[in-house]
Formats: structure tokens, sequence, C-alpha cells
């Protein structure tokens, strides 16, 4: 693709330099105003001579000018999660040989702070970094962190070429004309950074981009939904982009008596399993879902349905830049693969990508998701069992929220349970397992399981960010209550 999103910026605030483009918490930039934004603050980031940049803000207007600025400079962006640890952050600056830092507050004492214009009305500062040696693959324009499920976080390479291209594939698939995008997911999340501001800019839209804070997204305090629920209805926006928590929270608000604005028509899900009742479920109550899968290693959206091309338990066809395949079980992917990690040179230079997901493709392209490679339980018996492919069938009904299956090296499957409804009884659990077992070959039946006292979270570390589960942490924290699932055999 030859265009660049600054081109395409540049282009329309000459035909339509009043056309809203991006929309904050308290401001709104015209194509105009954004095209100009993006060209000053480049031209100040030059000026200070910054080559590798961290982002470490919530989200808003600014970040994104941040975002296309470095785009148009030539300098490596790393965008940096807010709900890294301290550890996690202090390993990613260093991992990424940064020479700044641009955050609501400087996050090392002593650092130089350079004077950035564009920055001080979005209350943001540049804290000057001396970068470290690292070793990185040629032609790196961003380093993005992926979460993990253990251990310091990756950086994944990746060249803005690849992430337009991605970008290019959404608006074809989707047909996108006259979209508004409301982000509910953090910018620094590659999801909503590419599908929800690349791809709406480059098919002359308008992105919508308030603080997690207005949105009702409060960190370690939760989601207010009454907050969220108005603002997606205030702000009448025509797509979202959600992990599978929060399609459960709209789903749940829906069936209280929430309609979602005519205007919204489409939703992408993704990050982790949606079982085919919830997507049935919220499609009944007026929420346009539609399955994607992706990973940052092949620049986030893989493969996608849309209104045009949807099958129920697929997570869609892939992009048109990608080749996707099935070798030996596990899906492989190329068209899109990353430059390497950060520090790993062994990793460079590779023409496909191994995902690590089991799965397969009908006949007609459609591709199926079956679960990790990695999360594969073998029970004592030696029977391999995918834990993802139980926990679908588990929340293929309305009773249970979560499900996390476990049994490696044991004698059967348990599983630990988290009901929708507080006041949902044991035996009504029960007889849901019992219902769902019968579907299930017998070594991959529930036969213990564990009512989980709270909901697991990514706030608790539970979760990944986009709400996968967090196995070995899980295990660890409830340890005593899964040992007590195989200490006997006696009925739950």
């Amino acid at each position: 693709m030859n265009s660049s999103i600054i081109a395409t910026l540049a282009e329309r605030a000459r035909i339509d330099p009043q056309a809203i483009a991006l929309i904050g918490s308290d401001e709104i930039f015209t194509a105009q105003r954004l095209h100009a934004s993006v060209l000053a603050c480049a031209e100040q980031l030059r000026a200070a001579r910054i080559t590798a940049l961290a982002l470490h803000a919530d989200n808003s207007p600014a970040w994104i000018v941040v975002d296309l600025a470095c785009q148009y400079a030539n300098i490596r962006l790393v965008p940096l999660p807010l709900f890294f640890s301290a550890s996690q952050l202090e390993h990613a600056i260093k991992s990424s040989a940064i020479d700044a830092l641009i955050s609501h507050k400087p996050l090392r004492s002593g650092s130089a702070i350079i004077h950035i214009a564009c920055l001080k009305l979005a209350g943001l500062t540049c804290q000057q970094f001396a970068p470290g040696d690292i070793a990185l693959p040629n032609g790196t324009d961003k380093i993005t962190f992926t979460s993990g499920s253990t251990g310091d976080p990756k950086g994944v390479c990746l060249t803005t070429q690849q992430q337009l291209s991605v970008a290019q594939g959404i608006v074809e698939r989707l047909q996108l004309t006259d979209v508004c995008h409301l982000c509910l997911l953090p910018l620094s999340t590659l999801l909503e950074n590419i599908a929800g501001v690349y791809a709406p800019l480059l098919a002359n839209g308008c992105v919508i981009a308030p603080s997690l804070g207005d949105l009702g997204m409060n960190g370690s305090s939760g989601l207010e939904i009454e907050k969220l629920l108005s603002r997606i209805s205030r702000y009448q926006a025509s797509s979202l982009i959600l992990v599978p928590e929060l399609l459960l929270a709209l789903l749940g608000a829906c069936q209280n008596g929430w309609q979602a604005p005519q205007s919204l028509s489409f939703i992408a899900v993704g990050g982790g399993k949606v079982s085919p009742f919830v997507l049935q479920s919220a499609r009944e109550h007026g929420l346009p879902v539609y399955e994607g899968y992706g990973l940052s290693e092949c620049s986030s959206v893989v493969c996608l349905n849309a209104p045009t091309a949807h099958r129920t338990g697929s997570v869609g066809k892939p992009l048109s830049p990608l080749d996707v395949y099935i070798k030996e079980g596990e899906i492989q992917v190329s068209g899109s693969a990353f430059l390497g990690y950060v520090n790993d040179p062994a990793s460079w230079q590779q023409s496909e990508v191994a995902t690590g997901d089991l799965g397969h493709i009908d006949s007609d392209g459609f591709v199926f998701i079956e679960g990790r490679r990695g999360n594969r339980l073998i029970s004592s018996f030696g029977r391999n069992i995918s834990p993802e492919w139980v926990e679908s069938e588990l929340l293929a009904g309305p009773l249970l929220a979560q499900a996390v299956v476990i049994g490696d090296a044991q004698p059967y499957c348990a599983a630990l349970i988290y009901p929708r409804k507080p006041q949902t009884s044991a035996d009504e659990i029960e007889q849901w397992i019992a219902s769902v077992n019968q579907q299930l070959p017998d070594y991959a039946r529930i036969q213990r399981w564990h009512r989980l006292q709270y909901a697991l979270s990514s706030d608790s570390q539970l979760l990944t960010a986009n709400g996968r589960p967090r196995r070995q942490a899980i295990q660890g924290l409830l340890a005593t209550e899964i040992n007590a699932l195989y200490e006997s055999q006696q009925e739950h």
C-alpha cells in the first residue's frame, strides 16, 4: 500500500477540511486540525533529536497525534500499557532502548524533561532517557509488548507498512465508509491501535478516544457499567472492539433493559474464546457482534467475520494480505510476519508465524480455533484434552460467566466456576455440568468443580488484558482449592 495515514489525512484536509476526524473527552479535531497537529508534533520531536519514544498514557487525541507523528518522522514508537507493573515497565523500557518517554507523570526521578510544546495542553511530559544497548531487527518502527501469561513481556518488532497493510485489510473486509469508531480498549493494545484508529482514519472516518476513566474504566476499581453505557449511547458510534469480558457486561445490560444505539452496526470481539450461545444472545439483544482472531506477531488482526462473510463458531476468513494454513494441527500465518523479538536474533527474518493455536479451516475458508497447543492437558491416563474446548461447552449456556478447566497429570478434569448470577444454586450448576458432560467424551467430562468467590479479572492478574485465563497464576493462587478437588472421589 503506497499511501500512509498522514497522506490520507492531508488529502482529506484539502477536500473537506472541516470533517470531524478525532474526538476526545473535551476536544474535537477536524481533518485539517488533526493533520496540522501531527505535522507540528513530528517537527517538535525531530527538533528534540528523539529517535525512539515510549508512550505511557491514557487514551486521548494526544496519544493518537503522537503515534501518527512518530510514523511521519520515522521515530520508533514503544506503546507501554497502563496495566503493566513497575517491574514490567522497567523491563520494557530497558529492552527497547528509548531515548525519551511521554507520560502523564515522570516515571523516573532525576531525568531531564524535554519541552515539547504540543504536549502541554494534553497534560503530558516528555522525559529524557539514556538508551541502552539492545539487539533489534532492521526496519523496526514499533515495538509492542505482549502481556504474556507469566514472566517478562516480549517486545514484538513491527514495521509501519505491516501495520497499515493489516489496517487496509480490515477496511476492505468490512467495506468501511462513514465509520465512527469508539475506542474502549487502551490504545496501547495493538488491536485497538490498528483496527480502532488506523483503519477508520484510512477510511476517512472518525475516531472517538475519550479517557478510559471517562468511559467508566477505572483500573483496579473495575468497570462502572452505567457510565460506560451512557457514553456508548451519547457518542452514537458505529463500531466498537470488545474483549469477551466487556461483551458479557454489555449483554448483561441489554438483558436488564438497556438498548444499544441504532448507530451501532459492527462490534468486533476477540482475545479469547466466546461461546456461540453468548454471540447468539448478543445479536438477539441488538448487539451486532462478530468474532475475530489475531496476534501481535502478525500485526494484530489475522481473521475477521463480517456482515457479508460470517460463520458462527469461526473467527472468520483471513484478511487479504495474509495466508493461513494448518500444519500438524497448528495454525500458521504468512504474509505479515513480524520482524522478530527484541534481543532475540534467532527469531528474526521469519517468513511465517507458528501461532501456537490449534484449529482447522473449513471448505469455505473459515478458520476455527480449538485451543492453545501449550495449554493442552494430558491426563494421567494419557489423554490429550484442550481446556478451551471444554470451557467453551461449559460457557455455551446462560448459567456460567467463567469456567477454567484443570486436570493436567490428573485422572479426571475439574473446573473452577463463576456463575453469571450470585443467586445461582449449586444444584443448578451441577445440573448444567451434567448436561454438558453428556456431550463430551468420558475423558473430558468435569467430575468435580469449585465455585469461585470472585470473578477472575485482569486487575487481579488472573486474566490477560484481552480476557484469557493466566492458567499458571490461577493454579498458584488457588492451589489449595484445586488440590481439594483431587484429594478424594466424593461428590461435590
